[in-house]
């Protein structure tokens, strides 16, 4: 039977909090808004774009209204395509761990709150592509973390049958209890 180890993205195998935080004080800078720092970036990440503008807005005064939530989301979006891996950095240890894994015959995948587009975009800047077999973001099919939901479309993707998460968050621990799958969070990260 097929085994696989799908892995959290943002915080799990790369620290993407550096072009998160520009992606983000770039859009608190239009509502004329001030910057938010690395710590508050770090504590926001997890439950995807949208929540951590909403989380910025927050922190930095009003909250915004959805309408306007979706106008900065798209002004988010368009900023990080083109600053997606300026500092981002993949985590000491991983590119060996996946390679163990991969000599193993383990199956990889990638199962994020990041919209799979730009996933994917991320891992190819940062030469991580190669080892992922299927990469499910909340737009895949249309639900993030923490419901099972794209952890299942992960392994069907894969086409494997046993298999664990590997994130940073309570979302990756909830997704993977939802799932019933065993879990491992490690200690860095978001």
């Amino acid at each position: 039977m097929a085994r696989a180890v799908i892995f959290d993205l943002d915080g799990t195998l790369v620290d993407t909090a550096p072009d998160l935080m520009g992606a983000t004080n770039h859009v608190l800078s239009l509502m004329g808004r001030r910057a938010i720092t690395m710590a508050e970036v770090r504590a926001f990440v997890g439950h995807g774009a949208r929540a951590l503008i909403a989380r910025g807005a927050e922190a930095t005064g009003e909250p915004v209204d959805e309408a306007s939530l979706s106008h900065y989301y798209a002004e988010f979006v368009r900023y990080y395509e083109g600053h997606i891996a300026d500092h981002s950095a993949i985590f000491p240890g991983v590119v060996r761990l996946l390679e163990k894994l991969q000599s193993a015959e383990v199956k990889l995948g990638v199962c994020t709150n990041k919209l799979e587009g730009l996933s994917v975009r991320l891992l190819q800047a940062i030469g991580l592509a190669p080892y992922f077999g299927a990469v499910v973001g909340p737009d895949t099919i249309h639900i993030a973390k923490p419901d099972p939901a794209p952890y299942h479309e992960t392994l069907r993707r894969l086409g494997a049958q046993h298999s664990v998460m590997v994130g940073d968050s309570e979302t990756d621990i909830k997704t993977a209890r939802a799932a019933g799958v065993p879990v491992f969070a490690v200690n860095f990260g978001y």
